[in-house]
């Protein structure tokens, strides 16, 4: 993937804004996914926008409504609302599997039979991030070869993506934060799944395909996820839906350069609200790394919507480093 720092051009466009938040149940928020759904909401609210509520809880064992209801509670008591949803991506399955019928039906798709050991003995991750490139191995097996395999193990779905010397293959975008970003399927992802062998549908088609549905035409998350932006606009533009917009935000890491997650039971919502009768001194802390107050600084969710610029953002892209300091 080759990006280009200089910040894009910050611009609105002619559609009205429509945000999203998109959190996994898998446990309580954390002060990353606090990050994320901040800088989401208020780039829709600055620009007069809405926001849709959808819980990603395709894997099973993220299909928790009880860590559901925890994040909403907690988007509520950090003055994060929504005007639509909460869709449910376990109610939604349908819609899914029929994008991934076109798809077949379109000559695009194919049963990959490689396990995760012979993906990884087979290519080499991409230097950037970790990415394993998928050597095509299942790509062209025959129909014998198919169903000879199939009766042993089931297949996961793989989608085409065109060979490296064709224009289409290569995805560019200006994301809100990161500037210019172009990357060519071929060399940087290869075919990549639409769907596990386990029958659950992969992230980078149900997001294309609730995004469109719902009309998001601005996606904000961490920056972890830019890379996952060619092979949704690729899909997208297999599938006939809008593109949107893209913001990828800085992560909140550890001193030691770890990215915060769940297991960081502290730093989640449940043990910050016990310390903290409102969001004020969080949302501060997280606002000013983004370049949007002063150190120290205690501030709702509304205040800072008219302050809010994604080229102040651009400007603090590097990780922010969650230490000792940095809540009061």
């Amino acid at each position: 993937m080759i990006t280009d720092f200089a910040p894009a051009q910050e611009k609105r466009e002619p559609r009205p804004v429509v945000g999203r938040f998109a959190p996994t149940p898998s446990g309580r928020m954390h002060l990353g996914n606090v990050a994320s759904c901040l800088v989401a909401w208020l780039g829709a609210r600055s620009a007069g926008g809405r926001m849709v509520l959808r819980i990603e809880d395709l894997d099973p064992r993220a299909q928790s409504r009880e860590h559901a209801r925890l994040i909403m509670g907690d988007l509520h008591w950090l003055g994060l609302d929504w005007d639509e949803g909460p869709y449910y991506q376990s109610d939604r399955t349908e819609l899914y599997v029929d994008a991934i019928s076109r798809l077949g039906k379109l000559g695009l798709t194919y049963p990959c039979f490689c396990t995760r050991s012979e993906l990884h003995a087979a290519s080499a991750p991409h230097a950037s991030d970790g990415t394993y490139v998928y050597a095509g191995t299942c790509r062209n097996l025959s129909t014998e070869e198919v169903a000879r395999r199939s009766a042993t193990r089931a297949p996961a779905t793989r989608l085409r993506v065109p060979d490296v010397d064709d224009p289409a293959g290569t995805v560019a975008f200006d994301d809100l934060v990161y500037g210019h970003v172009r990357e060519t399927l071929a060399t940087e992802c290869g075919d990549f799944l639409v769907r596990r062998s386990d029958g659950v549908v992969a992230y980078q088609l149900a997001v294309v395909v609730d995004d469109g549905e719902m009309g998001v035409t601005q996606v904000v998350r961490g920056c972890d996820l830019l890379g996952s932006c060619p092979r949704q606009m690729y899909l997208q533009r297999l599938l006939g839906c809008a593109e949107p917009e893209y913001g990828h935000v800085p992560l909140l890491v550890a001193p030691d350069g770890r990215r915060l997650s769940k297991r960081e039971h502290d730093l989640d919502l449940g043990a910050l609200r016990e310390r903290y009768r409102g969001p004020e001194p969080i949302l501060g802390a997280i606002a000013n790394r983004l370049g949007l107050c002063e150190a120290g600084e205690p501030v709702s969710a509304e205040t800072l919507v008219g302050r809010f610029s994604w080229s102040v953002v651009a400007a603090h892209r590097d990780n922010i480093v969650v230490d000792d300091d940095f809540l009061p």
